[in-house]
């Protein structure tokens, strides 16, 4: 998997640990190796994980080799972002979008 700099890479095998035990938000890329709009987000998602650093979790999960996390969120589009707080999922976005409309986006969830 393609990841973006300064941002984790989950698995199935710790997810609960990383994401659902967070103390911060956690922002979820839900991504492939084989998504054009996926790669875009990268430089979008490591400049949001550095500006959010503190704030917010940012991670990346690669669907191929995850399908129990991917199956347990019915995560069928990819780039999806799930924003998880206090271990449950809050928010859910599909598709490629700008760092500002993210950001926008997320306001309401940091």
């Amino acid at each position: 998997m393609i990841r973006a700099a300064g941002v984790a890479e989950v698995t199935d095998a710790d997810f609960r640990e990383e994401v659902i035990g967070a103390e911060l938000p956690v922002l979820v890329e839900f991504t492939a190796d084989w998504c054009p709009p996926c790669r875009q987000m990268g430089p979008v998602l490591s400049a949001l994980a550095a500006e959010q650093e503190g704030r917010l979790k940012v991670v990346q999960l690669d669907v191929d080799t995850n399908p129990a996390t991917t199956n347990a969120y019915k995560v069928l589009s990819m780039p999806t972002f799930m924003v998880f707080r206090g271990g449950e999922p809050v928010k859910a976005m599909v598709g490629a979008r700008p760092r500002r409309r993210l950001l926008e986006e997320l306001s309401d969830v940091l």
